[in-house]
């Protein structure tokens, strides 16, 4: 597959959202899971994003840490050559809701759980998951550029995450902001100035839900859908295609819960669209 860079670390220019294989209601048994984690690290897949809040209840924390690390304990390949990004700072509440703790006595704690449920000594790309607006985003950050500076973990990013403090990041880690994480789709364009600052700055812009629901309302039918007809692929692959040419700092990390959805994903890396095609999109 095609690579770019995260920090000073080449990945697959289409990147695994393991989320689905923890979502209640929706997840699929472990096997099928490990079997879509291994399906995307035969097809060239080096980067696989988790969270700690990815899970089916507010009592399995870690969940898909887990998994994650179980399946690359099981695969047959170079592990050390897959980038495992994690992220901190986005809760789970009784009643499988959501919440945000960004101090840095939480988001230490939440590393150190990370850690211990990927089975590391260092965290590859950590990221702060979502602003808490009870705690200044200085203080969080600063969290993070002191785990960078521990060693705990070997790079680190940010999400959910607008221009300012993107700025605000990379300047309190001192240059060293690996990445920046924001939904990002054709049905959800507002990360557009994100992708700018990104590029600007040489950080790496990580799409999350970057097919945005399959229907009309999703943005894959019309323009897309024709393009896709047209070449012979699915509105998918053309899709991250898309993604992919909007900026060279863009990684995108759909989510996949069956080996047969990443496999046609990871094929838009060796799709290229012409200008015209990109035109048509919009």
């Amino acid at each position: 597959m095609r690579t770019r860079v995260i920090g000073n670390v080449n990945v697959g220019a289409i990147g695994l959202g393991a989320m689905p294989m923890s979502v209640a209601g929706h997840m699929p048994d472990e096997t099928q899971s490990i079997r879509t984690i291994h399906a995307a690290l035969d097809a060239g897949v080096t980067l696989i994003d988790t969270a700690d809040a990815y899970t089916p209840s507010a009592d399995d924390i870690g969940h898909n840490e887990r998994l994650v690390a179980k399946a690359l304990a099981l695969w047959s390949g170079d592990r050390d050559a897959v980038l495992v990004a994690t992220k901190g700072g986005h809760t789970r509440t009784p009643g499988d809701g959501w919440d945000v703790d960004g101090r840095p006595v939480y988001l230490r704690q939440a590393c150190e759980r990370s850690l211990k449920a990927l089975g590391v000594e260092a965290i590859g790309l950590y990221q702060h998951h979502r602003p808490d607006p009870a705690v200044p985003y200085e203080e969080t950050v600063g969290a993070i550029r002191d785990l960078l500076d521990e060693g705990k973990i070997r790079m680190a990013g940010i999400s959910n995450a607008d221009p300012s403090q993107i700025r605000t990041a990379h300047e309190i880690l001192g240059g060293r902001l690996a990445s920046v994480q924001n939904e990002y789709s054709p049905r959800f364009r507002s990360s557009e100035p994100e992708i700018d600052v990104c590029a600007e700055l040489g950080v790496a812009f990580l799409p999350w839900s970057p097919l945005g629901g399959m229907g009309a309302a999703g943005g894959l039918a019309g323009p897309f859908a024709r393009v896709a007809a047209e070449r012979g692929v699915s509105p998918q692959q053309v899709c991250l295609a898309w993604e992919l040419a909007r900026s060279p700092v863009v990684i995108p990390i759909p989510g996949a819960s069956r080996p047969e959805t990443i496999i046609d994903s990871v094929a838009a890396a060796e799709l290229t669209l012409s200008e015209e095609e990109l035109a048509t999109l919009g």
